[in-house]
């Protein structure tokens, strides 16, 4: 019996040991799986880097850590005072403070991430309301840019209603110009015809008349000069000289 009470408690030593290591090991992917979380935390929403998780996911994950390191830390403090030997007693105790030590430079990590993180959310929401107060802007611009199309668009077709019009009235302008120059030059034609046809009346009345005239005095001259020339005779005169009978000539060229 007494021979296996010290068994038992070589067994329950080692139990401890291997307790103590598997701690160990915990511990250590704990503190990586932790460190790599707060790396993505620090890297969440920067360009050129891709997010795997979303940051909820990521600070559920941080603060599950968190919890289990500071649960491997009290079991570590139990299992330190059950070691056989006061090397390892210490070893183990030293251990503890370096847990610590990386349990604290973890979770300021974490917080330091975490205003990164807040900072740059702030930042992102910041150029976000920039945008969309530019959003705004653009769109204000845009309403107004299509305000003053449409009114260039009623003043265009005003103009071009006018433009129309104005067509229209030169092309009635040009058609009673071209109506007016037929009538005028018609009218000079008629006139010159009326003229011409006058003018040609009046000449050949003026020949009729000349050759009436010349034939009325030729009759009148020669009746008499036989008139005289008998009344000469009756009287004992000789005939009229040459010269007396030159102003009935001289006189019919005057008529």
């Amino acid at each position: 019996m007494e021979e296996q009470i010290p068994h038992m408690a070589d067994r329950e030593v080692d139990e401890v040991v291997e307790a103590v290591e598997k701690l160990k090991k915990e511990w250590d992917n704990t503190l990586n799986e932790m460190v790599e979380h707060v790396r993505e935390i620090e890297g969440y929403g920067k360009p050129g880097k891709e997010a795997l998780n979303t940051l909820p996911r990521l600070n559920a994950a941080v603060q599950d850590g968190l919890s289990l390191l500071r649960s491997l830390q009290f079991r570590l403090d139990l299992l330190s005072e059950q070691l056989p030997t006061e090397e390892e007693i210490n070893s183990a105790k030293l251990m503890l403070k370096s847990w610590k030590d990386q349990y604290n430079r973890t979770k300021a990590g974490m917080t330091s991430a975490a205003e990164s993180i807040t900072e740059s959310l702030r930042r992102t929401r910041q150029l976000m309301v920039q945008e969309v107060e530019r959003s705004a802007n653009t769109l204000m611009t845009f309403d107004n840019s299509t305000s003053v199309l449409r009114k260039a668009e009623g003043e265009y077709k005003g103009h071009r209603s006018l433009l129309m019009r104005t067509r229209n009235l030169l092309s009635t302008m040009q058609r009673q110009d071209i109506i007016e120059r037929i009538i005028l030059v018609v009218g000079f034609l008629f006139f010159a015809s009326v003229v011409l046809y006058i003018f040609t009346k009046r000449i050949g009345l003026l020949k009729l008349q000349r050759k009436l005239s010349s034939a009325f005095l030729k009759g009148s001259g020669h009746e008499s000069t036989s008139s005289q020339m008998t009344t000469r005779a009756a009287d004992g005169l000789s005939p009229p000289s040459t010269e007396e009978k030159l102003p009935l000539r001289q006189t019919h060229d005057e008529l």
